[in-house]
């Protein structure tokens, strides 16, 4: 257990909140990679960012907001279907009346 605790503090950015990993991995990519391929890793709108540490994660990095971290799912998405003609999933569930991303 020591073990895989170490390994998820090392590759996961568990030192900041988040909703967990924000992205589904593809059948055919990994989606983390494209988007750091994409440049997007560290990205940020408002207080929500893209993590340094694994871009499948999206953290909030100072005071994000739930529009915050919508509008970067929704901007991350866009990116990766015109660079890479990909169709990300989301890992998460949003719930509530805004749930656009």
């Amino acid at each position: 257990m020591k073990q895989y605790a170490n390994l998820r503090q090392e590759k996961q950015p568990i030192e900041y909140p988040s909703a967990g990993s924000t992205f589904k991995r593809g059948e055919d990519f990994i989606t983390a990679k494209l988007i750091e391929e994409a440049g997007l890793k560290g990205y940020k709108i408002g207080g929500a960012q893209i993590s340094t540490k694994h871009s499948g994660f999206i953290i909030n990095e100072s005071d994000a907001t739930a529009k915050d971290v919508l509008e970067l799912i929704k901007y991350t998405k866009k990116i990766i279907k015109e660079k890479f003609a990909k169709e990300i999933e989301l890992e998460i569930e949003i719930l509530g009346n805004n749930n656009e991303a």
